[in-house]
């Protein structure tokens, strides 16, 4: 089940919703557990006993490293519950992977290959993996305590609302939310705001786009003229981003619906003009994490320079590997982690002094270029396309493919993303807030009135347009979901 779809919004929400406000205080947290747990189990059976199991071995560990902290010991058992966490993420997600890269060595020496295992992917399994680490190792720095009541832990761990593409939440951000949060009035309705916002960027334009991108990017790329190419990696990174970003708004929504206050996951991260900076802008509750619990630990920029080089480019080949079992994934996050080796060796300062639409073109184009890899099912095919991409002959052919996308639904769905992405919408608005402060009374109440109204038939029209084209069947991927 995701958030982009009818049983969701028409079925699962509103019951969940009525069932937890309708609930005592004492059970709130019973109450969304339950339905958290229904939500992960709508996915299978058997990935719920994984994630349950999981839960209960952290659950120990945890109050194990309490017990004994400041004493070796707790080292021992930080040390076991990390092991254990990967060991369950690389059983479960790198299997098949090291399988399929073993038998190619194999087959070289004339070896029999070993049989494939099978594994399916677990929905979520990347994201819990990550909260239970950061708890443990919260709990081993001294930021939190461990949690004795394991429902509140188990709800930590597994809350649908941010179980299936995050953001990343740190036990230490939230273990005070989950003893006692608020419920206004206020809150509820920026939930609801945030969700339709997200849910619009999901169904409204990141469908939109995927439709056009994943017709390009699975083409027969020899054929692919310079035109269609930049068009399919265009609509590519505005999926991703609208699909990702829009999720996290949901996320975040859903969240203050149910009292919780969330970390922000995104900060216009098209608007970078270095790589360093996108990434303080684009997915930032995982930047931070493996900044936090592998950059920092590794010496970060604190030893020498060659050193810091190599933290960097371990920081993105784990960064690549996290998104996926698959080379590309790999060597994106390398292709990342490449430029910012190149920006720290200098190129940054020179990003600092170029005129901003220059460096921020210069960001866009790594980013784009990075994408191939990222939505590339082979290297091969990544370096093919890239190549198309400066095939400047145009054939009549890919000329009238190129106009059959171009229609008003693209045109306003393009100029949405775009100028949503520069931040322009959130640039009006604070104008119309500097506006109201500056009027007088009376016409700060029509202005109000007037605004509210608008505000309300706006987000009123996202949820009745997004439910149409769910109700329709339309194209509906969700790109983080196999993560």
């Amino acid at each position: 089940m995701v958030f982009s779809s009818a049983l969701f919004l028409f079925l699962f929400l509103p019951l969940t919703l009525l069932g937890y406000y309708l609930s005592p205080k004492k059970i709130k947290n019973y109450w969304l557990l339950a339905t958290s747990l229904v939500f992960f189990a709508w996915g299978g059976v058997s990935a719920t006993a994984i994630l349950l199991v999981s839960i209960a071995f952290n659950y120990g560990y945890g109050l194990l490293i309490q017990k004994y902290i400041n004493s070796p010991k707790a080292y021992v058992w930080l040390s076991l519950g990390m092991t254990t966490n990967l060991i369950l993420l690389g059983v479960f997600k790198y299997a098949n992977f090291a399988i399929e890269n073993m038998n190619r060595v194999l087959v070289s020496f004339e070896v029999p290959s070993i049989p494939s295992s099978n594994i399916v992917l677990p929905v979520g399994i990347s994201f819990y993996t990550f909260h239970s680490l950061s708890y443990l190792v919260d709990i081993y720095r001294g930021k939190t305590l461990a949690q004795k009541n394991v429902f509140d832990l188990s709800l930590y761990i597994c809350m649908f609302s941010q179980l299936i593409a995050g953001p990343i939440i740190r036990y230490s951000d939230v273990w005070l939310q989950l003893k006692s949060r608020t419920h206004t009035l206020k809150k509820f309705s920026s939930g609801i705001e945030r969700f339709l916002l997200g849910l619009g960027k999901k169904v409204l334009l990141a469908n939109t786009f995927a439709r056009i991108a994943d017709d390009l990017m699975v083409a027969d790329v020899t054929d692919l003229s310079a035109l269609n190419a930049w068009l399919g990696i265009v609509c590519y990174s505005l999926q991703i981003y609208c699909d990702f970003s829009g999720y996290s708004d949901m996320a975040i929504g859903l969240g203050r619906m149910f009292g919780f206050e969330f970390m922000e996951n995104f900060n216009f991260p098209y608007l970078a003009k270095s790589i360093k900076e996108f990434w303080r802008r684009w997915h930032i509750s995982l930047s931070s994490f493996f900044r936090d619990y592998v950059y920092i630990p590794l010496g970060g920029n604190k030893v020498a320079v060659s050193r810091t080089y190599l933290n960097l480019l371990i920081v993105f080949f784990l960064t690549g590997f996290w998104h996926g079992a698959s080379w590309t994934f790999v060597v994106w996050g390398l292709f990342h982690g490449f430029f910012m080796v190149i920006e720290r060796l200098g190129f940054g300062k020179v990003l600092d002094n170029t005129w901003k639409p220059l460096a921020n073109t210069y960001a866009l184009l790594v980013v784009m270029f990075a994408w191939v890899l990222f939505r590339s099912e082979t290297l091969s095919y990544a370096l093919l396309f890239w190549k198309a991409m400066f095939h400047f002959q145009l054939s009549a052919q890919q000329w009238e493919l190129f106009m059959n996308y171009m229609n008003l639904e693209f045109y306003i769905a393009f100029l949405i993303a775009v100028l949503g992405s520069l931040d322009l919408f959130g640039k009006i608005q604070y104008r119309l807030n500097m506006f109201m402060s500056e009027q007088q009374n009376i016409k700060i109440l029509f202005v109000t009135y007037t605004l509210n109204f608008v505000t309300v038939c706006f987000y009123a029209s996202i949820l009745i347009l997004s439910s149409m084209y769910l109700i329709a069947g339309t194209y509906n991927p969700f790109i983080y979901y196999r993560f």
